[in-house]
């Protein structure tokens, strides 16, 4: 069981305690990042990116898995790179495919779609961060409140 919002984890790209909203409505995951680059090595295809996250930012790299038409929150089609990392929510790690976005403008920097939860979570619309120890003073948030974030890094 997860909230609406949770914090979750990449731990291949060594990034930890990232708020994250948790959107049925949305099919695919993303990552708000700054695609820097795309590369082969070894024969497989990478892209290299900037995550701006606890005032640092972060370079990462990850296997490229596609380039995808992605329809964005507000209607509009993107062509956004896609990678595939493990994510963890909770004590529950898995492989999820992230698309790497400008969510700059967006309250949160992580967004976990449908696929990602498909058998595996269950969303309860009404809490938030139940998987999140460390926001556990934070919760439950009543359904239909707007959250706050101020003092969220």
């Amino acid at each position: 069981m997860v909230g609406w919002r949770e914090r979750v984890s990449l731990p291949e790209l060594g990034l930890e305690g990232i708020p994250a909203k948790i959107d049925t409505g949305a099919r695919t995951s993303s990552l708000h990042a700054h695609v820097l680059e795309d590369f082969q090595r070894g024969g497989e295809r990478f892209v290299r990116f900037a995550v701006d996250w606890g005032g640092t930012r972060h370079f990462c790299e990850a296997i490229h898995v596609d380039v995808r038409g992605i329809t964005s929150s507000n209607g509009d089609q993107q062509r956004r790179f896609v990678i595939k990392t493990p994510l963890r929510i909770g004590n529950l790690t898995f492989r999820a495919e992230i698309s790497l976005a400008d969510r700059s403008q967006m309250q949160f920097p992580m967004l976990i779609g449908r696929t990602a939860l498909r058998r595996r979570m269950v969303v309860d619309s009404g809490h938030s961060w139940l998987q999140s120890p460390g926001n556990a003073a934070m919760r439950p948030t009543p359904a239909g409140q707007t959250p706050d974030l101020k003092g969220i890094p």
